[in-house]
């Protein structure tokens, strides 16, 4: 594939406003593609919805391809021809089952699949039930992995997603303030040692018990940074980063590098074991 261009979306969701998210989301869209002509854009964590939603995210997910949130981002792919990955809550045939997704829409409108985020953490466990299994999505572009928040942190999520032979893996993520270093040395991280592209789009703003980083970033195969949403001044803003990209770095810096050629898996059995 040819270069092509990819951003990452950075918003302030107001919490429990959908329609005010959508728009946002909807205007967003159209100001990256009418200036950048993208490819590729990733949205924000449950960016139609705001984070601390509680029991209230039982009346705001929808079950795909059906919905609203949904039906207006899709028809916002397809006006222009843009891949679109954003968080939502969506819910399973059994309507109690809710889970932090990621949302993937091709260019064409239609659903390309969805991540349910794996690794859930502190208050998300009451909220949502976990997603099992890591998956990724061929496209035109190139092979996506998707991945949420505080799958970050673990290591095996991005390594898996690469095993399944991702070339990018997109961040939908509602990282906290206090929490930069470990953003910034764990974006890089999965990066360098998986030798893909990460594009981690994260959110603005504050809810009543946070306060939200952005620092949204646009990462190579070597971990170099290609963009980055920078604070203006003391203001944390919405907005978007973006790059030029072409996925045959991948192979090139893998088979240079040799991280993925060099694993050891029989040497690995600590990693699988409950404690």
């Amino acid at each position: 594939m040819p270069e092509f261009t990819v951003a990452v979306a950075q918003t302030n969701p107001v919490l429990g406003d959908i329609a005010a998210n959508l728009s946002e989301m909807a205007a967003l869209t159209e100001q990256i593609c009418r200036q950048q002509h993208p490819d590729i854009i990733v949205f924000p964590e449950l960016a139609t919805t705001g984070v601390e939603n509680g029991m209230g995210f039982n009346y705001m997910a929808e079950r795909l391809p059906a919905g609203h949130q949904f039906n207006i981002l899709a028809r916002k792919a397809a006006d222009f021809s843009v891949h679109l990955i954003f968080g939502m809550p969506t819910k399973a045939k059994i309507e109690t089952t809710i889970y932090n997704a990621a949302v993937v829409i091709g260019p064409d409108g239609n659903l390309v699949g969805e991540y349910r985020k794996i690794h859930l953490l502190g208050e998300e466990k009451l909220s949502f039930r976990p997603g099992y299994r890591f998956s990724i999505f061929d496209t035109e572009l190139g092979v996506l992995g998707v991945m949420i928040g505080s799958d970050l942190a673990f290591p095996e999520a991005a390594r898996a997603l690469t095993l399944l032979g991702a070339e990018i893996i997109c961040l939908p993520a509602a990282y906290e303030q206090q929490h930069q270093a470990e953003w910034r040395a764990l974006t890089a991280a999965r990066a360098i040692e998986n030798s893909l592209f990460v594009l981690a789009a994260n959110r603005v703003g504050e809810e009543p018990s946070r306060t939200f980083l952005g620092d949204s970033v646009i990462l190579g195969p070597d971990g170099s940074v290609l963009a980055r949403m920078e604070e203006d001044g003391d203001d944390i803003t919405t907005g978007y980063a973006f790059a030029r990209i072409d996925t045959n770095s991948v192979r090139h810096i893998r088979e240079a590098r040799q991280f993925i050629m060099a694993r050891s898996p029989t040497s690995y059995s600590p990693i699988v074991k409950k404690y």
